[in-house]
């Protein structure tokens, strides 16, 4: 797809232990599959049936050179985006370190009890004492195993992930009623907030690509691994969750859509309702299955947004300061930032609907800045000419922009209105 790509050698095999070097990719995959899949992907079907499929593969390709900048600029040079960032000026870290910090907190919160709402469904307790739960679990997983076993476990949870919705929407098709539902339109001027929020993490914040980065440093420590290998296996986990946000959609349209319900704001109510829909359709004994694959799939994108912008924000502080790596500060922002997660999580007193809003729109608002970012180390003169972006990465990059700028504009002029 891209000139460096094309200068790869081409074999009908893959290499042996291509398989040993896949990870990073699928952890993004991870990291995307939450929020923006199980509540808006399946809300937009739920409500607009099959009429915003389109949308969602649209956003996934239009945000992909600004995704790709992380696996690429890694394998091209064996340094981090971040690393990038600084040598393009301190500014340029500055400005993302800034917006990260906001994000890093605000997206933990709204993961977290998205979670914790799911495993009210298995445990009867609190949101509030479910999301500490989760934090305290994730935090134990990260601290005592960090990269090693995240990169495992995550492996395990995305197969089963797959496995089981795939097998969910293949029992969706089969038992959906014949009946026709009525589609109210999802372009009319009231819905310019849900359409934001649905594109603003879809299929993730784009600061995602730099855990990418990071977390194909930490792979590089134990594979060699090669520019081929390491853009199969973020493609690998890219196209992953587009196909899977179009999967969880086709979950909504054809269980959900016509059914009159409306989504409670409540957490603990949201999880019951979405569980209950299935099964009024699928049947009671599809209660487990419906239920592992929300929980699994919110947990692993809790404990890798945990450890993705923890990584970052210690990342960017080491080369701000010139300082050294340090562990124990990894695990000193880990903390600090499920702590304060936790806290809104405590201030929005259960409500998911709204905290998740609020959070996927200000991941697109800041979605333009993150995407410069990038596309402009992907095209600097610093990079070396095979590996900078050509002119098919070049177009569809400025689509993209065009993209985000117009419904940013678009957005902003809705609430001002509103």
């Amino acid at each position: 797809m891209e000139k460096s790509a094309q200068m790869q050698p081409q074999s009908t095999k893959l290499p042996s232990h291509l398989l040993s070097t896949i990870g990073p990719g699928v952890l993004m995959a991870a990291a995307a599959i939450g929020a923006s899949h199980l509540v808006a992907s399946t809300r937009a079907g739920a409500e607009f049936g099959w009429q915003l499929a389109w949308v969602i593969l649209a956003v996934n390709l239009l945000k992909y050179p600004f995704f790709a900048a992380g696996a690429r600029y890694t394998a091209a040079t064996g340094k981090s985006l971040l690393q990038g960032y600084q040598q393009q000026g301190r500014g340029y870290l500055l400005l993302f370190t800034g917006l990260n910090s906001i994000a890093a907190v605000a997206s933990t919160a709204g993961v977290t009890m998205l979670t914790a709402a799911m495993l009210s469904l298995f445990i009867p307790l609190g949101i509030d004492l479910l999301a500490l739960i989760v934090l305290v679990s994730s935090l134990l997983l990260l601290i005592f195993g960090h990269y090693t076993i995240l990169d495992k476990v995550t492996k395990v949870i995305m197969l089963l992930l797959t496995i089981t919705t795939l097998i969910a929407v293949s029992l969706a098709f089969g038992f959906s009623s014949t009946s026709v539902a009525v589609s109210q339109s999802p372009w009319q001027w009231a819905q310019v907030g849900f359409l934001v929020a649905m594109m603003g993490w879809m299929p993730a914040p784009i600061e995602v690509s730099t855990w990418n980065s990071l977390w194909l440093l930490e792979k590089q420590k134990t594979h060699q691994i090669s520019p081929q290998q390491a853009l199969f296996d973020f493609n690998l986990g890219y196209i992953t969750t587009a196909i899977l946000a179009v999967v969880f959609l086709a979950l909504g349209a054809l269980v959900m859509h016509g059914s009159g319900e409306q989504f409670s704001a409540s957490g603990v109510k949201f999880a019951s309702q979405l569980i209950e829909l299935y099964t009024d359709v699928l049947g009671e004994n599809t209660r487990l299955l419906i239920g592992s694959v929300a929980l699994l799939c919110i947990f692993s994108t809790t404990v890798t947004v945990i450890d993705g912008y923890s990584r970052t924000l210690e990342h960017g502080f080491q080369l701000l300061t010139q300082g050294k790596s340090s562990n124990a500060r990894l695990t000193l922002t880990m903390l600090l930032i499920s702590a304060l997660g936790l806290g809104i999580i405590i201030f929005f007193k259960g409500a998911l609907l709204p905290l998740l809003e609020f959070v996927m729109i200000l991941a697109f608002l800041t979605t333009i800045v993150f995407a410069w970012l990038n596309y402009r180390l992907m095209t600097s003169q610093s990079l070396a000419q095979q590996h900078r972006y050509g002119k098919k990465m070049r177009l569809l990059a400025a689509a993209g922009f065009l993209y985000l700028i117009s419904f940013g504009l678009v957005f902003l002029y809705w609430l001002v209105a509103s």
